[in-house]
């Protein structure tokens, strides 16, 4: 038999378990530390069309990224992808522990392709700090430098390279879960609208009427 004691209203219990939770929102100046390594999230399959279509977009004529019978006959045997792609790829897949609160990248320093990369490589990345400072003419900002490092699926290492993004400081961003980096105000979810169990059945309500 079930233990009465034990049973409760769904309804209510879900109203006034309600919170705004604030969900990743990418570290500020404060949160980096000299020595720190971030494995970014994810990893990603490079396609033929990734390849093709940057190649196509920037205008780059070397045979080795759109020819595939001049591409066969070199040492690879097959076309290379596009460094150029490499080094936006893993950049991008940086940005959600490095530069996601950045105002402006400084630079890109000692770029290095250590392996070439082909269609259906799985590329990962990681992140280490390398350094932090004030900014001298923003108060508002830090300068973070990291070494950036991409792999293959295999562990071999494909590129590494150095950025420094301008960081926010937290005091200045003042982060919340109701509004989010690129949110407007009042857009979506707001702390009254689960402020208490009688709120949150009433929104269940109104959208049961819609």
């Amino acid at each position: 038999m079930a233990d009465d004691s034990r049973l409760v209203d769904s309804d209510a219990s879900e109203a006034e378990q309600r919170r705004l939770v604030a969900g990743w929102q990418g570290r500020y100046y404060e949160d980096f530390a000299v020595g720190d390594v971030y494995k970014h999230p994810y990893g990603r399959t490079v396609t033929e069309t990734d390849n093709v279509w940057l190649t196509n977009l920037t205008m780059n004529v070397n045979p080795m990224h759109f020819n595939e019978a001049y591409a066969a006959e070199t040492e690879f045997g097959e076309r290379l992808v596009d460094g150029t792609f490499v080094i936006a790829l893993a950049v991008g897949m940086s940005v959600i522990d490095v530069s996601a609160n950045a105002t402006a990248n400084l630079g890109y320093d000692r770029v290095r392709h250590h392996a070439p990369v082909f269609h259906g490589d799985t590329i990962f990345a990681e992140s280490e700090v390398l350094q932090k400072r004030e900014s001298e003419s923003r108060d508002h900002v830090g300068l973070v430098t990291t070494e950036l490092r991409a792999y293959n699926a295999d562990d071999e290492l494909v590129l590494s390279l150095e950025r420094t993004p301008m960081v926010l400081k937290r005091e200045d961003a003042q982060p919340t879960a109701a509004q989010p980096t690129g949110w407007p105000d009042g857009v979506g979810t707001q702390p009254e609208d689960v402020d208490g169990r009688v709120v949150g059945r009433r929104k269940r309500e109104e959208r049961n009427e819609q």
